[in-house]
């Protein structure tokens, strides 16, 4: 009960903050083996459509916080770099294709292939991190066109999140 009061609460304070940029929320559950499940609440900002920005997923005892970028052929693979960082062997041991680990594909090949989807690290406190994938229901339109996917958590529980489209 205290988790749904909580996640409407935030998402009226957040709607309630809504300027000239394209902006967007969404939900989750927080899973993990033996724990009890979590409501996560996510907002993100954009200045160009939802193509990239910033995201904020809020947990009730902590809140994470950075950048999204969505994959089109666009897409430059220095932008996507600073994902990679702060993650064991990049992000090969929690891959966004197919297979347990596949090998590394040159940025050009990544982009192309991968256009639709949407990718993030959001920092907390103490450098806990989240890395985070979703699936663009409407890739054209960005965040905006809704999506889902998940997120991990530093100590690998996981987030199931889902954004309506506007």
């Amino acid at each position: 009960m205290k988790s749904a009061r909580f996640l409407a609460f935030f998402l009226l304070l957040m709607s309630a903050l809504v300027g000239c940029t394209t902006t967007g929320f969404g939900g989750g559950q927080l899973v993990g083996p033996g724990a009890q499940e979590e409501a996560v609440a996510f907002s993100w900002t954009s200045t160009d459509g939802g193509i990239s920005g910033t995201m904020t997923a809020v947990l009730p005892n902590v809140s994470y916080q950075g950048r999204f970028f969505q994959i089109t052929q666009q897409t430059r693979g220095e932008v996507l770099t600073p994902l990679w960082m702060h993650w064991n062997r990049g992000w090969y041991d929690w891959p966004y294709w197919s297979g347990p680990v596949a090998p590394p594909y040159p940025a050009t090949q990544f982009i192309t292939y991968y256009s639709g989807k949407v990718v993030a690290t959001l920092e907390g406190p103490d450098n806990q991190r989240m890395r985070c994938r979703f699936h663009l229901v409407d890739p054209a339109r960005g965040m905006s066109g809704g999506g889902e996917g998940q997120c991990q958590l530093s100590d690998r529980r996981v987030v199931r999140a889902v954004f309506p489209g506007k």
